[in-house]
Formats: C-alpha cells, structure tokens, sequence
C-alpha cells in the first residue's frame, strides 16, 4: 500500500496482479514524507517508509462492519497503521478526510481464473508443501480481493480499478493523470518466477474445479464481465 503526497494517489495492493512490482517502481518516486508499506519478502530497490504511528483506532473498531476488531488492536500495540494489502476502508479509517476525499486511489484486479491459477503456484512455493491441484481446492482458501476495494454494501471505494491484462496502458493513463513518470514498463516482474509452468488455466483447470472459481469470485466475474474463455477479459 502506497500513499503519495508527493503525487496524491493511494494505491490499494491487491494479490496476485502484479502488486508488488508496482509498488517497488512507485517506491522509487516516492518522496521523504510518503508511505510506502514493507514488502515480505523484501525486493529491492523497495524503501518502506512512514508505516508506523499512532491513530485514533475507534472509528473502524466501532463502525467498520466486516474488519476483525482483534486486527485493529494488534496493529495499535505494534504502531502499525499502514501495512500490506491494507483494505481500502482501512486505510480510509486511518487517514484523514481530506487526503482520503482529494487522493486519487486505485487499484488493479485479474481474471479469476488466470489469478487463481498464480496464487495456486504461490502457495506451493511459499508453504513448500508441494501440494497437488486438488489439495489447493480443497484448501478453498482463494485470492479474493473485492473486500479490499468495495465498502460493506458493494461499492468502489477507489477511483479506477486497471485490469491486469491490459496493465502498462491503464497504469499510462493513470500515471500520466497523476504525473508520474512512466515509460510504458514497470521495469521489475518481482515474484514472477513462482510459477514455472506458462500452460494457460483453460487446460489446467477441471470442470469443477473451473466451476469453483466461478463461484468463489462471482462479484468479479459480475463486475468485471471476466469469462473463462479468454484470459484476455
């Protein structure tokens, strides 16, 4: 999670769409008095910096519906109050009005199934536990990220959500809109070595275990109009 005085946009981390390397070339322009929130594991040339301080917690423990109170305490007692994949009503509840009112936030989302398929070799990867297809759906713990852009009755709380496949231009307009410099390339693809097979999800994926996706990222695919036959949309 990003927040840019310099440039005035929050940036919302959701996972598995290329977060971390926009956040690692973000962190680069970044100014002094920016937040950029740490990275596990670290990739360079990433600096975290102002993530920590003290807030008012009250507000999200009280009227955010949704957010584990047990969260917001520990966060208070580590003097966390920005972190990584911070959920947009979050963050709205631990900056001010004006910054949240006036700051450009966005975001970006993925093909569920193309997503899934990341997450699936992600998980192997970082768990070491070489599981099969199967175990991971059984698992059913999905990258589902709505929750971190919509509020409690479904709605935006960011004001574009890029689609990861069509990412280097919708981060163009963005970064031009904003002022950013961007040369059409992130120039970094962090965590792109945890999936070695390139076998598109269409022949990787079972019938049921297709149908599971749908089903698991239904306000996506409804949102976003997101099908299974093209990775494209």
């Amino acid at each position: 999670m990003i927040i840019s005085h310099q440039y005035k946009f929050i940036f919302i981390k959701t996972r598995k769409t290329a977060g971390t390397s926009i956040e690692v070339f973000l962190s680069q322009h970044c100014a002094d008095g920016d937040t950029t929130t740490p990275i596990y594991p670290h990739v360079e040339p990433h600096v975290a910096r102002n993530y920590q301080g003290l807030w008012n917690p009250l507000p999200e423990m009280v009227y955010r519906k949704g957010w584990n109170v047990n969260k917001t305490i520990s966060d208070v007692l580590k003097r966390r109050k920005f972190f990584n994949h911070m959920p947009a009503k979050v963050v709205q509840a631990r900056v001010s009005n004006e910054i949240w009112r006036n700051y450009y936030k966005f975001c970006v989302e993925r093909n569920p199934w193309d997503k899934t398929l990341s997450h699936y070799y992600t998980v192997n990867v970082r768990t070491k536990r070489d599981l099969s297809l199967d175990d991971y759906f059984q698992q059913r713990s999905f990258c589902v990220d709505h929750a971190k852009y919509l509020d409690e009755q479904g709605h935006c709380m960011v004001d574009r959500v890029i689609r990861y496949e069509s990412l280097n231009q919708e981060l163009g307009e963005v970064f031009n809109q904003l002022g950013v410099p961007f040369d059409g390339s992130l120039g970094v693809y962090a965590k792109g070595k945890y999936r070695t097979d390139k076998s598109p999800y269409q022949e990787v994926f079972s019938n049921s275990q297709k149908e599971m996706i749908e089903k698991a990222f239904a306000k996506e695919i409804a949102l976003y109009g997101y099908s299974y036959g093209n990775s494209q949309s």
